[in-house]
């Protein structure tokens, strides 16, 4: 058994739990209390409402740093549970939780979520999962194209966090796979999630029917050195690999790509690397995005991580408009066209049965 096999899984534990009354009063929410009891956290404290207390510390970093320690269990609203669509990756997204508790100094949700970095994670699991039904065949991204209409109608479960980081202490993830996987839908469906954890061992004997395809998050030594706090590379291969052959639908989604020194040979690579983890015959994926950020999100992870070498400077970038006017900085047109071009032909030469969905 090689080195990466044995190497234990990376499991997440918070040190402090909230847990709202009407989260505490849903059976799914109190076996996540049952679960994080059985892990050893003795700080919980069940609220007598449904308003989380405030969480300051004496400064931004020390905020975070608290913040990303505390577990929120709580109900969705409404709008919570509406699914919501999600170019280019699926039709929509619908919440299992909001918040992660990796440590990537690029987080993608530092611009996107208010307040200290809380994870929630939802109590009223088995109401969102059924508010799914009524979107079915609805979507613009896979439902009734040319291109991905095979896929059915997808819904992404990790557009707010990443479900795997939470699996141990919430069974949420295990639950809407079998959900997926058992379910009599109106019109065929696809789960989604993309991953920098790798306990995959509580799934790979879930009914999952062929209906959930899971991606590894995934980058080269000089961008990984980012992701605090999540498992290495090669055991997010290692754990695709075993998903793969326990007959769930993969994919890779690398991100964010950035042109490190020597990154033609450093992406190679990574591509060689999980060509060797994956089975020939693997239903594979590639989703390729780049790093971008926006000045909101830059400020929060600076305030998060004033000493980080993430390269932010607005100077060497493109700026961008949102359709809502959203500013995004990406890179200039001639490194996004040099990068398209490589992966697009390293792709097709190194993992030649996998599909490429998209560039961004």
């Amino acid at each position: 058994m090689d080195t990466v096999a044995r190497t234990k899984p990376v499991l997440w534990v918070p040190r402090h739990v909230l847990v709202t009354a009407s989260a505490h009063a849903e059976p799914h929410g109190r076996a996540i209390l049952d679960r994080l009891v059985a892990a050893g956290v003795e700080d919980v404290r069940v609220l007598a409402a449904d308003r989380l207390p405030p969480l300051r510390g004496d400064d931004e970093r020390a905020t975070y740093a608290r913040a990303k320690r505390t577990l929120a269990i709580v109900t969705s609203s409404p709008t919570k549970r509406r699914p919501t669509p999600i170019p280019p990756s699926a039709d929509f997204s619908f919440p299992l939780a909001e918040g992660c508790p990796g440590h990537c100094q690029y987080c993608y949700l530092a611009g996107s979520l208010s307040g200290p970095p809380i994870t929630r994670v939802y109590a009223d699991l088995p109401r969102i999962l059924a508010g799914l039904d009524e979107v079915v065949g609805r979507g613009g991204v896979t439902s009734g194209t040319e291109e991905r209409g095979h896929e059915g109608t997808t819904f992404e479960a990790s557009c707010y966090t990443d479900p795997l980081a939470l699996e141990h202490v919430t069974g949420s993830l295990a639950a809407t796979i079998t959900h997926f996987g058992t379910h009599d839908w109106p019109g065929p469906v696809q789960l989604r999630l993309t991953t920098k954890y790798d306990d995959v061992e509580p799934l790979l004997d879930l009914p999952h029917g062929g209906r959930t395809r899971i991606r590894a998050s995934v980058n080269v030594a000089d961008v990984e050195r980012f992701e605090g706090g999540t498992a290495k590379v090669p055991a997010r291969l290692h754990a695709l690999g075993r998903l793969a052959r326990a007959g769930y639908p993969v994919g890779l989604t690398i991100a964010p790509i950035m042109p490190v020194e020597d990154w033609p040979a450093r992406y190679a690579e990574l591509l060689d690397a999980a060509a060797a983890e994956l089975p020939a015959d693997a239903d594979l994926t590639v989703e390729c995005i780049t790093h971008r950020f926006t000045p909101k999100s830059k400020d929060v992870q600076l305030d998060w991580y004033p000493r980080t070498k993430l390269d932010l400077e607005e100077s060497t970038r493109s700026r961008k408009h949102g359709k809502f006017g959203a500013v995004k900085y990406v890179y200039d047109r001639d490194t996004m066209r040099s990068l398209r071009g490589w992966f697009e032909s390293a792709i097709a030469e190194r993992l030649p049965a996998a599909r490429y969905l998209y560039w961004t």
